[in-house]
């Protein structure tokens, strides 16, 4: 069956709104003159369904268990990565066409738009693949599509320290930090594993606690029996309706949480969440983008700033609020892991500094000059020694 004779198919289906199924097929065929056998039918009700209600070429690369990004840069150029590193698949879309009806679809499932007014799109999809997609002329070279995977169960500690992202060892600090319910940030680049950490550590929080999440896009999935899930909300075609982060920390605060959860500090909920965990609520966590965990003062007061908080606001509520910085690192081979952790102080002028306590190695965190500290707040706490 050629490629031309399979649009015009496509295109009977799409118009009638029908799905692919072998007896529409049949007809769409007959109707242009072409009659198949019941095999050749079934395959091209197999294509007919991965192009318009699956994900196309890119299914089968989704659907393996180890891929946790697919990257469409051109029809001929689609990347995974499968934890170690960007490689270049033998995936390859008809045209420019098929890449762009697919990344439409999508945003069309996801419930949003996307075409020459709005030729951007950043959305959750139903199984919860985080979804981006640019169309052309803003995307130079054609469309582009981004495909985060969240697989349906998170990473225990244990297997985090067997992937080595957390040394050998380094569980029992974390365990610790939990149990002392310090309040904690944890900041990385895009891709680095903040996600996966931050739900790891919310399956060590005792089963009695209440764990309210606010996030951008509902990525969180912590194994724990207790959670309620908040995601925010982007406004509609009239341009209303839009529920912002800011607007779930204010509604979490009011829903009884024994820990907060913001899953990406982004903007003004900044001051939203010190605020919050300035008023009893301990335990509280976020992830935050940032080059280092020694630059999470400067980039809160970035964020603080968008609010209008001072500076001396901001780092008065931040020594209050936040104890600790993990910060984690992907390394050239790809591997994620836990490279710091630091420790909040102010300095002598009254702001808030980092000092690592904790550094990465094979071997298990190797002692800083804040580890000390990150003993006695832990102990403080009710932690047991590590």
């Amino acid at each position: 069956m050629t490629r031309e004779l399979l649009e015009v198919v496509r295109g009977r289906l799409a118009e009638a709104g029908a799905e692919p199924t072998p007896a529409r097929v049949a007809l769409a065929l007959r109707e242009e003159g072409r009659v198949l056998g019941d095999a050749e039918v079934l395959g091209v009700v197999a294509a007919l369904r991965s192009e318009m209600v699956g994900t196309g070429p890119l299914e089968p690369l989704l659907a393996a268990p180890e891929v946790t990004d697919v990257l469409v840069t051109a029809p001929d150029e689609v990347w995974v990565d499968r934890g170690g590193g960007l490689e270049r698949t033998d995936v390859r879309f008809q045209d420019a066409a098929q890449v762009r009806r697919l990344a439409q679809r999508l945003a069309a499932v996801a419930g949003r738009r996307l075409d020459d007014a709005r030729p951007f799109v950043d959305a959750r999809l139903p199984d919860g693949t985080r979804l981006h997609a640019v169309l052309p002329p803003v995307a130079v070279a054609g469309t582009c599509l981004s495909l985060r995977v969240l697989r349906p169960r998170a990473f225990a500690l244990a297997e985090l320290v067997a992937a080595g992202t957390v040394p050998p060892g380094g569980e029992r600090l974390l365990t610790a930090l939990l149990a002392a319910r310090l309040s904690f940030l944890i900041t990385g680049g895009t891709g680095s594993g903040k996600t996966t950490l931050l739900s790891a550590l919310l399956g060590l929080v005792g089963p009695a606690e209440r764990i309210v999440l606010a996030e951008d896009s509902a990525e969180l999935r912590p194994d724990h029996p207790h959670v309620v899930r908040l995601e925010t909300r982007p406004a509609n075609q009239e341009g209303v309706g839009r529920v912002a982060l800011k607007d779930l920390v204010r509604q979490a605060l009011r829903m009884r949480p024994d820990r907060l959860v913001v899953g990406e500090v982004r903007g003004a909920e900044v001051t939203d969440l010190l605020a919050a965990l300035n008023t009893g609520h301990e335990g509280g966590c976020g992830t935050v983008h940032a080059n280092a965990a020694c630059d999470v003062p400067a980039r809160l007061e970035a964020l603080g700033s968008t609010a209008g908080l001072d500076r001396a606001a901001l780092h008065s509520q931040l020594a209050a609020a936040v104890s600790v910085v993990l910060h984690l690192v992907r390394d050239r081979g790809g591997r994620r892991r836990i490279a710091e952790i630091h420790v909040l102080e102010r300095d002598r002028d009254g702001f808030v500094v980092t000092v690592p306590a904790a550094i990465w190695s094979p071997d298990g965190f190797q002692e800083a000059p804040g580890w000390g500290r990150l003993a006695r707040l832990c102990a403080r706490g009710g932690g047991e020694r590590w």
